[in-house]
């Protein structure tokens, strides 16, 4: 088995970690254009070319399915996408985890990047899984960028002023950007109140991973198989793990358990 995943730049990381635990077997191909992040403040028409470029590069590769783990491109390219690529090559979105966030009775916030945040899609997807709760939409400016460059000045500075604009009472966080997820325990700590309950995050990874596996009928890998190859794909072009990838876990267990193609 072969998964690909696709992103402006390490957004993928998270995902690509949670198949990793899911199918260590399964090979992986990352492919991404960290030179063109963000995305999100592109028109729409640019994001879809330049998902289909980052998709077609993966798809070169023969993958068995193609994970979009990028919320900006999911929104705005997901039709194009399916339809250059579909039926051969089944294309799983990532979208928010608003709903099951909801699930609790609230209230929620949404951290986002500025684009996404009180954008069409994102209130659509709050009117339609979170009308009962009480929903507060966080922009977090320069987070996801800060990330993709490991610039832990930037970072910690993005994830405190995104805490101030977080209600103290919320218990329960959406991180609407795949690239969120790299730093949860931060953001969770941030949260942090005396005598209130932790804070519970709610990422996409591993649901999307999940529902990758269940396209492709989930079976379980062999007790003795060993772990897939792992082939970087950065703007097409064959590359390893970058620097800024290693510093964070997910890029770490990639690292330690694939072997480079």
């Amino acid at each position: 088995m072969k998964i690909a995943l696709m992103d402006s730049g390490l957004g993928l990381l998270a995902a690509a970690a949670a198949m990793r635990r899911l199918r260590p077997d399964a090979g992986l191909v990352l492919s991404s254009d960290p030179g063109s992040m963000p995305w999100g403040p592109r028109t729409p028409d640019d994001i879809v070319t330049r998902a289909l470029t980052v998709a077609r590069a993966a798809a070169a590769h023969r993958p068995d399915a193609l994970i979009v783990a990028c919320n900006t491109a999911s929104v705005h390219a997901l039709p194009a996408l399916r339809a250059a690529l579909e039926p051969g090559l089944p294309v799983i979105g990532t979208v928010p985890a608003i709903k099951p966030a909801a699930a609790g009775g609230g209230p929620v916030a949404i951290w986002a990047t500025p684009a996404t945040t009180g954008s069409p899609y994102q209130r659509d997807l709050i009117r339609t899984h979170a009308a009962s709760v009480d929903v507060t939409e966080v922009p977090c400016p320069g987070l996801a960028d800060a990330l993709e460059h490991a610039d832990e000045a930037g970072i910690a500075r993005a994830i405190a002023a995104a805490a101030l604009l977080t209600p103290r009472e919320v218990r329960t966080v959406v991180l609407g950007c795949t690239h969120y997820e790299l730093v949860a325990e931060r953001i969770r700590a941030a949260l942090s109140h005396p005598g209130l309950p932790e804070v519970t995050l709610h990422g996409s990874a591993d649901a999307v991973a999940a529902q990758a596996l269940r396209r492709l009928g989930g079976t379980a890998p062999a007790a003795d198989a060993e772990p897939g190859d792992l082939t970087v794909l950065l703007a097409g072009n064959r590359a390893t793990l970058t620097d800024p990838a290693l510093t964070y876990a997910e890029g770490r267990l990639l690292a330690a358990v694939t072997h480079a193609h």
